[in-house]
């Protein structure tokens, strides 16, 4: 897809959301749209495959099959490849057809139906391998929610009008190297997060990062047998690794019930196969879903600073992912809560990357304690990455990456990089663009020193700052200030002096003849 494709393509998307926009917030018109399209995306693949089970059969439009025994024939290989089944009537063209039909003999009222046909396509997968995978997908869809418009008519016509703008857009399906509506949804995603506010911490990490992440946890690799994300929110991160390689399967967690909805529809929208992702619906510190499983890539961007019970549950003392550190992570910030579980799912070929904030660096008591076991004792630190403020939505605190490894090529040193002057303004956000992104990576890549942005300290430097991490005490980006000419200075001076001398004289004059006091 062209540049000029993919903006007439978002622009097109967000004149749609438009229509919702004014009635809710964004974070609930968002589960709408997406929810919306992802019937469309699932309704498109149901209509392709079917036609490629028709091609030897005399009727080949599934749209025009009628036949009981060759339905249950379609739903059957469907469900095995699809893991889900729509009917002829139920695919999305057939609704929106009838949702804004004109003539007296038809009726538009498709809330009833559509309410049906969503529930339907999970229950298609009852008893069925992919059961868990549509599980409840559809159940922030409420339409009969009087935010869509307070009598039934009112609901009936927007959302009518909603398929009818989503019906005119062609998602390029039938095309393999095309991920038009995968582009789609992120970019939909990602507009939702802007508009979101605080609340957009809690499923989306911006794509300028996560690339930085990917990037990190591939570098060497051709494929991956495996990624996960403790923290996944809407799966963007996940789906970014497989952007740099090949990905068999991919495995996360959210506590968030909305965004693991929303993250499950991501993966199925990028093509991802039901039996190649195992997201779960859990809070990860306290109900892990994969504590038995090795991962050979982990990513996360975990909620900075989110609270957790630590020390109030004592279960923890004893959890192997805590036990061995000496303390446990301070109950009012789980940052080093979430790198623990993640260093302990991590494979022993595997490497690590996660965004937490400034203060895991350099943050002393029981903090202090893990970070000099992580790096006296078990040495697994590689890299530590300074990114510029006010990148992320609803924060502007500065954050760092913390890349970690079992098997360090480089064990007797850590790479510290200053990225926090790399960034361009938008908007009220900054931005990191591609050139700032392949600086870094490139950077870490290569485990050099560069003068003012990077430098690569031994191990005992790190001991003799008793196992600070803040960046400026490695990485010198001092200024020298240019030396002032205090000649040039007094000069200026002498002039400014005699400049309100004429002036004072002035007023003084004008005041004189005005028959007033003088103001000074």
């Amino acid at each position: 897809m062209s540049e000029e494709q993919k903006k007439l393509l978002e622009a097109q998307l967000w004149n749609i959301a438009n229509e919702l926009r004014g009635k809710m917030d964004a974070d609930e018109f968002r589960d709408y749209i997406l929810g919306f399209i992802f019937y469309k995306y699932l309704s498109e693949k149901q209509y392709l495959y079917a036609n490629k089970l028709l091609e030897t059969e005399t009727i080949k439009d599934y749209l025009k099959v009628t036949d009981e025994e060759d339905l249950d024939a379609i739903k059957e290989e469907s469900l095995i490849k699809l893991g889900y089944f729509l009917k002829p009537d139920e695919l999305f063209s057939s609704i929106a057809k009838k949702g804004n039909a004109n003539t007296e003999n038809e009726s538009n009222f498709i809330l009833e139906d559509l309410e049906s046909i969503l529930n339907g396509i999970e229950q298609s997968t009852m008893g069925t391998e992919s059961e868990d995978d549509f599980n409840k997908l559809f159940e922030d869809l409420d339409l009969k929610s009087t935010k869509l418009g307070r009598s039934t008519e009112a609901r009936n016509e927007l959302i009518a009008k909603v398929l009818s703008h989503l019906d005119k857009i062609d998602f390029a399906l039938e095309d393999a190297d095309a991920d038009v509506l995968g582009d789609a949804y992120e970019y939909l995603i990602g507009e939702f997060a802007s508009g979101a506010g605080k609340k957009a911490g809690e499923f989306y990490t911006p794509q300028q990062v996560s690339k930085i992440l990917a990037k990190i946890v591939t570098t060497g690799k051709k494929r991956l047998k495996s990624v996960y994300d403790p923290t996944c929110g809407s799966g963007s991160l996940l789906l970014r690794v497989a952007r740099e390689v090949e990905v068999d399967d991919f495995f996360g967690q959210e506590l968030n019930r909305t965004t693991y909805n929303l993250c499950r529809m991501n993966m199925i929208l990028h093509d991802v196969h039901y039996r190649h992702f195992d997201i779960k619906q859990e809070d990860t510190l306290s109900h892990p879903q994969h504590i038995d499983m090795k991962f050979e890539a982990v990513v996360a961007n975990p909620p900075f600073s989110a609270k957790w019970k630590g020390k109030n549950n004592p279960l923890n003392e004893n959890d192997e992912r805590f036990s061995q550190y000496g303390k446990l992570a301070p109950t009012s910030k789980a940052d080093f809560a979430f790198l623990q579980h993640m260093l302990y799912q991590l494979a022993d070929n595997g490497t690590m990357a996660c965004v937490l904030p400034h203060g895991v660096l350099f943050r002393g008591a029981a903090e202090g304690v893990i970070r000099k076991y992580l790096i006296n004792d078990l040495n697994y630190l590689d890299a530590v990455i300074g990114l510029p403020p006010n990148i992320f939505f609803g924060t502007g605190i500065p954050t760092s990456i913390l890349v970690l490894s079992k098997c360090r090529v480089n064990d007797d040193n850590i790479l510290f990089i200053d990225a926090s002057k790399e960034f361009e303004k938008d908007g009220n956000k900054n931005k990191l663009l591609d050139e700032h992104i392949d600086r870094i990576v490139n950077t870490y890549r290569e485990r050099k020193t560069i003068d003012k942005f990077s430098y690569l300290a031994n191990l005992d430097e790190v001991v003799e700052n008793d196992y600070n991490l803040n960046i400026p005490r490695y990485v010198d980006t001092f200024e020298e200030e240019q030396p002032i000419d205090l000649d040039l200075v007094s000069n200026e001076l002498q002039i400014l002096e005699k400049d309100i001398k004429e002036t004072d004289a002035i007023i003084s004059d004008f005041c004189k003849q005005l028959g007033i006091k003088t103001p000074f």
